[in-house]
């Protein structure tokens, strides 16, 4: 049977002037919603498999420049994906239609009340052998179809006009709580947040909606681990009501940089759609606005730098193998089973990519869960960027946290790593790193 496969084709007319079409783009989504049940991501509380569906969506963005550059900008309604399908689906992309790993960047919204990802938290996934079958068979129909939505949109490509800006939503609040025990998953009114929307609108030639880009740093987790329905939740409201206001226009989410952000309030499905709507809603006002002209040459940047792990031992995880704690013990059984083989994790290859225009937009998209931190940094560095800076882009591995978040402690900087099955914290390189990555890829598309 084919893909569900959506073309956009009929767009909403803006109630203002817009300039000449400088570009094109193309847009397509395809529904990505598993067949049946299947183990849900995000939660290590949750014991059986999920009951029911709404629709979830993987979408597609192409533009291209006046001189026939491309970049392709895909979006997904999932926890996170994994190097293990973004790598096979950019070589089948690259060999069809002849682009460079930098022009295709991938983002998932990291919505909880997902499906579970081929390698994606495996150590609190299912431990049944029919269930990882059925996440096997999930991930290659996903591949397919991501491969199958990027094509479609290159497929759809017409004469564009591009604008940028932001709008404001703030619901998104820091979780980093210090208590007396030391940094919990809380409140923290004091904390690092960055409340703004970036927006990229594109017009079809007739001054109609064509695709609506935008994101927002909030981790997709108002629906908790009580919840076995499968659905975008807030991230998935806010593209439906952006899509209802202008109809036959695809709206797509990135997933901004949310480790330590959480919806406030949480915990209902009413939430969840609140929250879709107050960020759909603003969505929707900014891109009935004067935006900003976005033009010129696109230019892209994709490198990878590595991030060193605190030092192991076999030792420690041999002490680990009976912890009261499942998910430490299944975490040190398979370290050690890394140990014997001799490929002991000392060290994360980490993407980086950038994509930007002459004027007017630039996307920074980072790996992992990444903290608000980076991001702020990125805008203080580069103040004259138009920037959207995301994370969960292209493989979400584990968290990523800045020096600061890994001298407090804390879920971010310590317990992720139990369930992502990766050895350890980082060390305090890992800041400096990523920083001197995302400053050599801005200097290559300058």
């Amino acid at each position: 049977m084919k893909p569900k496969l959506f073309l956009i084709a009929l767009f909403s007319t803006l109630p203002h002037l817009f300039g000449a079409p400088t570009m094109q783009a193309g847009a397509a989504k395809i529904e990505i919603t598993p067949s049946g049940p299947i183990w849900m991501a995000g939660y290590a509380a949750r014991t059986k498999p999920s009951e029911g569906a709404s629709p979830i969506w993987a979408k597609a963005l192409a533009l291209r420049d006046a001189k026939g550059t491309t970049a392709v900008i895909v979006t997904t309604d999932l926890i996170g994906l994994t190097r293990a399908i973004t790598d096979v689906v950019s070589a089948r992309v690259i060999e069809q239609h002849k682009l460079e790993r930098s022009q295709i960047v991938f983002n998932s919204s990291h919505t909880h009340t997902g499906p579970v990802i081929r390698n994606n938290l495996s150590i609190m996934g299912p431990q049944v052998e029919a269930q990882r079958l059925v996440i096997e068979g999930y991930a290659s129909s996903l591949t397919e179809k991501l491969v199958t939505v990027i094509g479609a949109a290159l497929g759809d490509l017409q004469p564009a006009t591009l604008a940028f800006d932001y709008g404001e939503a703030g619901f998104a609040a820091n979780r980093r709580q210090t208590t007396e025990k030391g940094v919990v998953i809380g409140v923290n009114p004091a904390g690092p947040v960055d409340h703004k929307v970036p927006v990229l609108r594109v017009l079809a030639a007739d001054g109609k909606v064509r695709a609506v880009l935008f994101g927002y740093a909030c981790h997709n987790t108002t629906l908790t681990a009580e919840f076995y329905q499968i659905t975008g939740d807030y991230a998935g409201f806010a593209q439906t009501a952006v899509e209802k206001e202008f109809p036959g226009a695809v709206a797509l989410f990135m997933q901004l940089c949310a480790g330590d952000q959480n919806p406030n309030p949480r915990s209902t499905m009413a939430l969840a759609e609140q929250h879709g709507a107050t960020l759909g809603t603003e969505v929707a006002r900014v891109v009935r606005t004067s935006m900003k002209p976005v033009s010129g040459r696109i230019k892209t940047a994709y490198q990878t730098t590595e991030l060193p792990f605190a030092p192991h031992t076999s030792d420690q995880y041999t002490s680990e193998l009976q912890d009261k704690n499942v998910f430490k013990a299944r975490r040190a059984a398979a370290m050690l089973a890394l140990y014997k083989d001799g490929r002991e994790t000392r060290k994360l290859q980490y993407p980086v990519q950038v994509i930007r225009f002459d004027q007017g937009f630039t996307l920074v998209a980072l790996a992992g869960e990444v903290v608000i931190d980076y991001s702020l940094w990125v805008q203080r560095t580069f103040p004259n960027e138009r920037l959207m800076v995301a994370g969960y882009s292209n493989e979400v591995a584990c968290y990523i946290p800045s020096a600061r978040v890994l001298r407090e402690g804390g879920y971010e900087a310590v317990d992720s790593m139990i369930y992502y099955g990766q050895p350890g914290p980082f060390t305090e390189e890992v800041e400096p790193r990523i920083q001197e990555a995302v400053t050599k890829a801005m200097r290559r598309v300058k």
